[in-house]
C-alpha cells in the first residue's frame, strides 16, 4: 500500500500535516501555542493507554509518557509491535548520545513509513518533552491506527467517522457528527458494541441523562470482553465543553480494530453465501432440468410404442374408439408436454445464462438429455405421431369398405340364397317319368326356361364371389363365415348345374319314347284332334302361368321405394357433411392466418432495436395474453373436427388448412412466444448484471440483425464470421474455434442474439471468480489451508455450512486435523476449474 506522506507538530512545538491538508478542516488543529490542559490530560492518559495495549504484547509497559520513552528503547519495542517490522538493534549504552541514537533510529522508521516529521527531534524526546512526545506519540497512532482505515473510498478521519456513523445509525439519541461532542453523553460507544456484540449491553435500558453511567458501561464492557484498555475518564470528558478530539478518534480506533476481524469475516461470510446462493439456485435449475427432462423423455418412451401399436380392431366402433383415445391423446394429455419441452428449452437458456453471468462454466447436462437429444426425441415422436393418425384414418377407411362389402355380400347371398330355395329338390324330382309327352314337352320349355334363369343368376354368384375375395383381401374379421357361405353357395351352384344337366337329359330321354309312343296313337290323335287341341292349349296355359315369375317381379316393386328412401337418407347425410365442412373451413381459415400473423408480429418485436427491452416485453406479454384468450376458437375448432371426424370425413375441399396443420402451428405459436419472452428475460438479466445502455443494445441488435440472413434470430458459424470480422476481430481458425466454444458450449451449430451479447460484453461484469471464494474462506479459517466443519457451521448459516461441510472433500494435508475440510478445491469447483 503506498504510504501517505504526513507532516506533524503541536502548537508552537509540533505541527500535524497531512499531504493533501489531511484534517486541517476544523479549527482545533491550528489552535495557539499551548495545549488546552484539559485535552493534554484527556491525551495523556488515552495514549499511555494506548502505547500499553500494545506494548504489552511483548511483557512491557509505561508508566509516565514523557520519562519512559527517553531513553528510546520502549519506542523502538512499541513501533515494532504495531508494524510488525524489526528496527535496527538499538545502542545499549546509557550515555544522552546512545539515547538519542534510539530515538533517531525510531524517528526514521516513523519517516520511512512516509510521515514527515518537522520540529520533532530525539532530543526533545530524551530531555522529556511533553508536549513533543504526545505530538510523536499522535504522528504513531495516525499512522499505524488511522491512517489505513477505509470504508467506501473514505480513509483515516473521514473513513473512520463514516464508518462510526453506519454502525449507530439505527440507534436511538445517538447522532455520530464528529469524535468529540458527540460521544459526551456514551450512547455512541455503547450502540458501537452493542451492534457488534448485543449480547455485551442492554441497549434499550441505557438513559440519555446518564452520561457518566453510559460511558463507564461502554469502558468497563470494552475492557472485560473486547480487550480494549479504559483509555478515558467518563467525568473529564463529561465535565470538558469540548472532548479532545484525538483522545476519542485513539480510544474509538481501537473498537474499529477490535471488531475489522469480525467485520473482514463477516465481509468474507457474506461473500461466500452469496456465491454459494448463486451455486444453489444454479444447482437447483440443473436438478429441475435433469428431473424435467427424464420426466419428458421417459413419456416420449412410453407414448412412441402406444402410436407404434398398428393392430387393427375387428370392428368400426372399436377402430372409432382408437379415434378417440388418440383425439384424448391430441388435447389431453400431449398438450402439458408440449409446454414442459418448452419450459425446459427456457430453463436450460436461463440458466446457460447465469452462469455465464456467474463467470461459472456452461452447464452440459446427462448423457442423453441435452436440448438437442429432447428434439430429435420429439421429432421421432411426432413422426411416428403422424404415421398412426394416418393409419388410423385409413383403417377407418378400410373398415367402412369392408362394413359397405359385408353388407352387400349379405344381401346378395340372401337374394341367391332365396332362389336357389328348393331348386335342388324341384331338380331331384322325376315327374317326368309319368307324364305324357305333351306334358314332357311342358316340363321341357319350364326346364329351358329355368336353364336361362340359372344362367341369368351366374353372374350374381360371380359378384358373391368377387366380393367375399375383396373383404378376404381387406383382411375382413369375420372372413371365415363369408368364405363358408361363399363356399356353400358355389357348391351349391355347382350341384344345381349337375341336376340341370341330368334332368335334361332325363326330359329328353323321356321325350324322344314319348314321340315314338305318340306316332302309335298317331291315328288316334288325328281322330281326337279337337279334343287334344283343346287339352294342349289348356295344358299350355296352365304351363305358361306357372313358369311366370310374378312374385319377384312383385318384390321388385317394393324394393324400389325403399332404395328410394336410402337415397334421401345418403343425401341427407351428405348435405350435413357439406355443412361440417363448410363450418370446419371457415374456422380454420380464419385461425390459420391469425397464427401466421402472430408468428411474424412476434418475430418482428424480437428483432426490433426500437424502444427499450421492457417495453419489449411488455408488447410480448400483452401478445402472450391475447393468444391465450384466443385459445376458445381452438377449442372449437377442435369439436368441429371431432364431428367431421365421426362422420367419416376425411376430405375439405373448402380450405387448405388440416387440424394437423393448425395444431402445429397453435404449438409452434405457444413455444414461439414463450421462448421470446424468456430472451428478452435473460437480455435484461444481461443489461443488468453488466451494465450495458440501451444504445449499446440497439448497437449490439442492428449488428446481429445485419448477419441473421435467415432472420431466424440465429447466426450460422459463416455469418458470426462475417460479423466478428465487420466489428474489427482477427480471426485465425484456432481463434474463431476458441470464440465459437464460448458463444454454442453444446455444438448446435448456431448462434443466437443471447450467446452475441454475453460474447459481446463478456469482460465488463464484476464477477466473482475462484481466488476471491478462497480468499474469503482462508478468512474464516484463520488463514489456514483447511478449515473445520466447526468454523464453517459458526461463520456461516446453517444451510450454508451444511451446503458446504456435505460438498467439501476431506483435507489431505498433514498440517490439518482429523475431519478438515478442502475448501481450496471446493473453490475451484464451485467455478468449473482444477485446483489453483
Amino acid at each position: 500500500m503506498t504510504a501517505v506522506e504526513t507532516q506533524v507538530s503541536y502548537s508552537n512545538s509540533y505541527t500535524i500535516q497531512h499531504e493533501e491538508a489531511y484534517m486541517t478542516q476544523e479549527d482545533d488543529w491550528d489552535r495557539d501555542l499551548l495545549l488546552d490542559p484539559a485535552w493534554e490530560k484527556q491525551q495523556r492518559k488515552t495514549f499511555t493507554a494506548w502505547c500499553n495495549s500494545h506494548l504489552r504484547k511483548a511483557g512491557t509497559q509505561i508508566e509516565n509518557i514523557e520519562e519512559d520513552f527517553r531513553n528510546g528503547l520502549k519506542l523502538m519495542l512499541l513501533l515494532e509491535v504495531i508494524s510488525g517490522e524489526r528496527l535496527p538493534k538499538p545502542d545499549k549504552g546509557k550515555m544522552r548520545f546512545h539515547k538519542i541514537a534510539n530515538v533517531n533510529k525510531a524517528l526514521d522508521f516513523i519517516c520511512s513509513k512516509g510521515v514527515k516529521l518537522v520540529s520533532i527531534g530525539a532530543e526533545e524526546i530524551v530531555d522529556g518533552n511533553g508536549k513533543m512526545t504526545l505530538g510523536m506519540i499522535w504522528t504513531i497512532i495516525l499512522r499505524f491506527a488511522i491512517q489505513d482505515i477505509s470504508v467506501e473510498e473514505t480513509s483515516a478521519k473521514e473513513g473512520l467517522l463514516l464508518w462510526c456513523q453506519r454502525k449507530t445509525a439505527p440507534y436511538r439519541n445517538v447522532n455520530v457528527q464528529n469524535f468529540h461532542i458527540s460521544w459526551k453523553d456514551g450512547l455512541a460507544l455503547c450502540a458501537l458494541i452493542h451492534r457488534h456484540r448485543p449480547d455485551l449491553i442492554d441497549y434499550s435500558k441505557l438513559r440519555k441523562d446518564d452520561p457518566i453511567g453510559n460511558l463507564n458501561t461502554a469502558f468497563e464492557v470494552a475492557e472485560k470482553f473486547l480487550d480494549i484498555p479504559k483509555m478515558l475518564d467518563a467525568e473529564d470528558i463529561v465535565n470538558t465543553p469540548k472532548p479532545d478530539e484525538k483522545a476519542i478518534m485513539t480510544y474509538v480506533s481501537c473498537f474499529y480494530h477490535a471488531f475489522a476481524g469480525a467485520e473482514q469475516a463477516e465481509t468474507a461470510a457474506n461473500r461466500i453465501c452469496k456465491v454459494l446462493a448463486v451455486n444453489q439456485e444454479n444447482e437447483k435449475l440443473m436438478e429441475e432440468y435433469e428431473k424435467l427432462a427424464s420426466e419428458l423423455l421417459e413419456w416420449i418412451r412410453r407414448t412412441i410404442p402406444w402410436l407404434e401399436n398398428r393392430v387393427a380392431e375387428q370392428t368400426m366402433r372399436a377402430m372409432q374408439q382408437k379415434l378417440e383415445d388418440f383425439r384424448d391423446y391430441r388435447r389431453i394429455h400431449k398438450p402439458p408436454r408440449v409446454q414442459e419441452k418448452c419450459q425446459l428449452e427456457i430453463n436450460f437458456n436461463t440458466l446457460q445464462t447465469k452462469l455465464r453471468l456467474s463467470n461459472r462454466p456452461a452447464f452440459m447436462p446427462s448423457e442423453g438429455k441435452m436440448v438437442s437429444d429432447i428434439a430429435n426425441a420429439w421429432k421421432g415422436l411426432e413422426g411416428v405421431e403422424k404415421g398412426y393418425e394416418e393409419w388410423l384414418l385409413t383403417e377407418i377407411r378400410r373398415l367402412e369398405r369392408l362394413d359397405h362389402l359385408a353388407e352387400k355380400f349379405k344381401q346378395k347371398c340372401s337374394m341367391h340364397e332365396s332362389w336357389t330355395g328348393g331348386k335342388e329338390e324341384l331338380l331331384s324330382q322325376k315327374d317326368y317319368e309319368s307324364a305324357s309327352l305333351m306334358e314332357i314337352r311342358a316340363l321341357m320349355r319350364k326346364h329351358e326356361a329355368f336353364e336361362s334363369d340359372l344362367a341369368a343368376h351366374q353372374d350374381r354368384v360371380e359378384q358373391i364371389a368377387a366380393i367375399a375375395q375383396e373383404l378376404n383381401e381387406l383382411d375382413y374379421h369375420d372372413a371365415a363365415t363369408v368364405n363358408a357361405r361363399c363356399q356353400g353357395i358355389c357348391d351349391q351352384w355347382d350341384n344345381l348345374g349337375t341336376l340341370t344337366q341330368k334332368r335334361r337329359d332325363s326330359l329328353e330321354r323321356v321325350e324322344k319314347l314319348w314321340e315314338t309312343i305318340d306316332q302309335l296313337y298317331l291315328e288316334f290323335a288325328k281322330r281326337a284332334a279337337p279334343f287334344n287341341n283343346w287339352m294342349d292349349g289348356a295344358m299350355e296355359d296352365l304351363q305358361d302361368m306357372f313358369i311366370v315369375h310374378s312374385i319377384e317381379e312383385i318384390q321388385v316393386k317394393h324394393l324400389v321405394p325403399l332404395r328410394d328412401q336410402m337415397l334421401q337418407e345418403e343425401v341427407a347425410r351428405q348435405q350435413a357433411n357439406e355443412r361440417l365442412r363448410r363450418q370446419f373451413a371457415a374456422q380454420a381459415n380464419i385461425i390459420g392466418p391469425w397464427i401466421q400473423t402472430k408468428m411474424e408480429e412476434i418475430g418482428h418485436v424480437s428483432v426490433d432495436i426500437a424502444g427499450s427491452l421492457e417495453e419489449q416485453m411488455n408488447s410480448l406479454k400483452q401478445y402472450e395474453h391475447n393468444i391465450i384468450n384466443y385459445k376458445s376458437n381452438m377449442d372449437k375448432l377442435e369439436g368441429d373436427h371431432q364431428l367431421s371426424q365421426e362422420s367419416l370425413i376425411f376430405d375439405n375441399k373448402h380450405t387448405n388448412y388440416t387440424m394437423e396443420h393448425v395444431r402445429v402451428g397453435w404449438e409452434q405459436l405457444l413455444t414461439t412466444i414463450a421462448r421470446t419472452i424468456n430472451e428478452v428475460e435473460n437480455q435484461i438479466l444481461t443489461r443488468d448484471a453488466k451494465g450495458i445502455s440501451q444504445e449499446q443494445l440497439n448497437e449490439f441488435r442492428a449488428s446481429f440483425n445485419h448477419f441473421d440472413r435467415k432472420r431466424n434470430g440465429m447466426m450460422d458459424p459463416d455469418d458470426f464470421r462475417a460479423c466478428l470480422i465487420s466489428m474489427g476481430y482477427d480471426l485465425g481458425e484456432v481463434e474463431f474455434a476458441r470464440i465459437m466454444t464460448l458463444v454454442d458450449p453444446n455444438n448446435t451449430g448456431v448462434v443466437t442474439f443471447q450467446a452475441f451479447i454475453d460474447f459481446m460484453t463478456r469482460e465488463t461484469a464484476e464477477t466473482d471468480t475462484a481466488e476471491q471464494v478462497m480468499a474469503s474462506f482462508k478468512i474464516l479459517a484463520s488463514d489456514k489451508n483447511y478449515i473445520t466443519m466447526d468454523e464453517l457451521r459458526r461463520e456461516l448459516p446453517p444451510e450454508q455450512a451444511e451446503y458446504c461441510i456435505s460438498r467439501m472433500t476431506r483435507y489431505i494435508g498433514a498440517d490439518g486435523p482429523s475431519g478438515a475440510l478442502d475448501y481450496i478445491s471446493f473453490s475451484s469447483a464451485l467455478y468449473g476449474e482444477s485446483d489453483l
